[in-house]
């Protein structure tokens, strides 16, 4: 059963969708057609407009494609948080190239997803971010994490550890990985615990943020 996900004052979650292909727009509003929790209040075709609108509504959520006319989602990003830092940000995109990710992850958005993902997986990032999560596209996670075998970037983990890491952004269990790699559940966990501590960081999506912010990867 889904958890309730309102916002504080008991309704439907506000969003405001950007893009400037009307296509993809209706396909958002097909998708939030049967949710309680989040209630599209409108759509526009560009960054201003966008802003225009934020500046007499209050919105919960933006949904924002990546590449807007006249001005990328990086810089509309930008001038959101810095007018609106209560209002929540994702990007969604058709760009996995690792640096375009790098600098989408670096800006503070709330979540990056790719245009390809399924419905179910677009719900759950809405319900994650709202929540204050952060959340990515698992296609996005797991590109990122073999980017940590760049021989050419200082290596914070060892070779033992970036797999393990590249298994934990495949959802597998500690039992799987420890099955997969010959190794004890409690290696596994050790294994776990020193990537987190390595790098400061709780979760995945805070570990691949670190990475980049810290030239890692």
């Amino acid at each position: 059963m889904r958890v309730n996900s309102k916002n504080m004052e008991g309704a439907p979650n506000k969003l405001l969708l950007v893009d400037d292909h009307q296509i993809l727009i209706d396909g958002l509003k097909l998708m939030l057609e049967d949710e309680d929790d989040f209630s599209v209040i409108s759509e526009t075709h560009s960054a201003e407009e966008a802003l225009l609108f934020l500046d007499g509504n209050k919105v919960d959520l933006v949904l924002s494609d990546y590449g807007l006319q006249g001005m990328t989602g990086l810089q509309f990003n930008e001038k959101l948080k810095k007018s609106y830092p209560e209002v929540k940000i994702l990007i969604l995109s058709m760009h996995d190239e690792p640096h375009i990710v790098k600098e989408i992850l670096k800006s503070g958005v709330n979540g990056y997803l790719l245009k390809n993902i399924t419905k179910e997986e677009f719900l759950t990032a809405l319900h994650k971010i709202v929540k204050g999560e952060t959340y990515t596209s698992s296609e996005i996670t797991k590109l990122l994490v073999k980017n940590l075998h760049n021989e050419d970037q200082p290596q914070l983990l060892t070779s033992r550890e970036r797999q393990i890491l590249e298994l934990i952004a495949t959802e597998y269990t500690n039992r799987r990985i420890a099955e997969e790699l010959f190794i004890s559940e409690r290696t596994v966990e050790n294994h776990r615990k020193n990537i987190f501590r390595k790098t400061k960081t709780s979760s995945l999506v805070g570990l691949i943020k670190f990475t980049y912010a810290n030239n890692v990867i």
